[in-house]
């Protein structure tokens, strides 16, 4: 059993963190994009060139002056062929996930180039909900989802119990390990009690709610960062991108509107490099579209917008 909700240690208590989904590098002169502002899909996330009534709309990515603007300007095929590249892939992935991907080989799973079931991803958007950098976000996924500990499927998470996935998350090296440890455990037993075995996963698109009530751990942001990700395998929440992707397209130069990126890509796939990719046309164009909003998070969080603006399009002479 689970010890009890008393058991919090301090770190776990503060409340001065914010969700490894929401941890921005900004330059100090800069203010950073409320974190609680309510998540929005489509035309509403438009920036606006004047000054936004703070009643109204969806928080802004932190604003910069025309002086300091980076001076590439790549052309969006040119940018989004560069993001779905393999060459991108370190820009949007913390230094210890760099090393441990050149130590461990490309089969590890990441959060960053792995397509995931459905229940892993809830697992990870209960993982990046919490109080944590996005470093000790990825690297507790890693571990979790890896040798020797494989907990990938409520099964796997219930026959373990708690004291197995707690001592995943001390491997990890992570904060917060007993709450995370403990709504992970919540997350599987609730999947299976009111969704069956739950291994297919695939009535979890009609269950919203009922996670949001039986999982603590997977409150509004948990379910936008699911929802985000879930899109390249239903189709039923495309085209959506939520407040966390804003800040990070906008810094890129894309468009930040979920139906602007997504009429972008239609009129622009022909020139677009998805070879490779498996599934219809349909799937194809959902998968690309989540992998657009997952490396504008990623490029945003480790501070790299600038530098893979250069490399998408690099300047004459270099």
């Amino acid at each position: 059993m689970p010890p009890s909700k008393k058991a919090k240690t301090s770190t776990e208590n503060s409340k001065q963190e914010v969700p490894a989904d929401e941890k921005l590098k900004v330059p100090e002169s800069s203010t950073q994009a409320g974190s609680k502002s309510k998540p929005h899909n489509a035309s509403s996330a438009v920036p606006s060139k004047r000054k936004a009534n703070t009643n109204d709309g969806p928080a802004k990515a932190p604003r910069r002056s025309a002086r300091g603007a980076p001076q590439t300007q790549p052309d969006h095929v040119k940018l989004i062929n560069y993001l779905l590249s393999p060459d991108s892939l370190d820009a949007c992935r913390p230094k210890d996930e760099i090393e441990d991907v050149k130590n461990r080989g490309t089969d590890l799973r990441t959060y960053s180039s792995t397509t995931f079931s459905p229940f892993e991803e809830l697992m990870c958007a209960v993982i990046l909900s919490r109080p944590i950098s996005h470093a000790l976000g990825l690297r507790s996924i890693r571990t979790l989802f890896n040798d020797p500990h494989n907990l990938t499927s409520p099964k796997k998470i219930r026959d373990a119990g708690f004291e197995s996935v707690r001592k995943a998350l001390d491997e990890a090296r992570t904060q917060h390990r007993q709450k995370t440890a403990e709504e992970l455990v919540l997350l599987a037993d609730a999947v299976v009690e009111h969704l069956g075995d739950g291994e297919d996963d695939v009535s979890l698109e009609r269950e919203k709610e009922m996670l949001k009530t039986h999982v603590k751990g997977l409150g509004k942001t948990g379910l936008d960062i699911f929802g985000r990700r879930i899109q390249a395998q239903w189709p039923t929440p495309y085209p959506f991108a939520d407040q966390r992707t804003f800040s990070g397209l906008q810094k890129l130069g894309l468009p930040a509107a979920a139906e602007e990126l997504k009429e972008l890509l239609d009129n622009s796939w022909t020139q677009m490099n998805v070879k490779g990719l498996g599934g219809d046309e349909d799937e194809k164009k959902r998968r690309v579209f989540v992998q657009i909003l997952e490396r504008a998070v990623g490029v945003d969080l480790e501070g790299n917008a600038d530098a893979v603006r250069e490399q998408a399009a690099p300047s004459p002479g270099k």
